[in-house]
């Protein structure tokens, strides 16, 4: 096999990762188990999304914004990602009011705006997770 034919091989393998990684889901937006109860559970204002005070008496929800998801309780950073098929699995440096601690955090992936969060290890524990409809930008 000749070099240039290698060289070639290479390029294609390369351009192939690159367009996996194109695909990968974006988990960028607010999350909770009841969509209706958005407006109850998240508030925004100047574009900074923030959880309410009383949101846990409407469910539960987070917000990820790039590498960050935030929780009522804990924030936290997404130190690495993987995705395999439908499953996304991160690991995560959270951080609450009174410890420090890396979370595994994995969901399986149903559509653009609807995932299942697993707990590895506990089997049948399943919680599921609609993203919130963007909001019109204000006028």
């Amino acid at each position: 096999m000749g070099k240039s034919r290698i060289l070639g091989l290479i390029v294609i393998a390369l351009a192939a990762s690159y367009a996996t990684g194109l695909r990968a889901f974006d988990l960028t937006g607010l999350w909770i188990t009841d969509v209706s109860a958005c407006d109850k559970v998240f508030s925004v204002q100047g574009g900074k999304a923030s959880i309410r005070k009383d949101s846990d008496l409407f469910g539960s929800g987070f917000i990820v914004e790039g590498n960050r998801i935030r929780g009522r309780m804990a924030s936290c950073t997404i130190k690495t990602r993987k995705e395999d098929g439908s499953i996304l699995n991160l690991i995560t440096a959270c951080a609450t009011d009174i410890m420090l601690s890396d979370v595994q955090f994995s969901v399986k992936v149903v559509d653009d705006n609807r995932i299942t969060r697993i707990f590895p290890g506990i089997e049948g524990m399943e919680l599921d997770y609609f993203r919130c409809p963007a909001r019109p930008a204000a006028r």
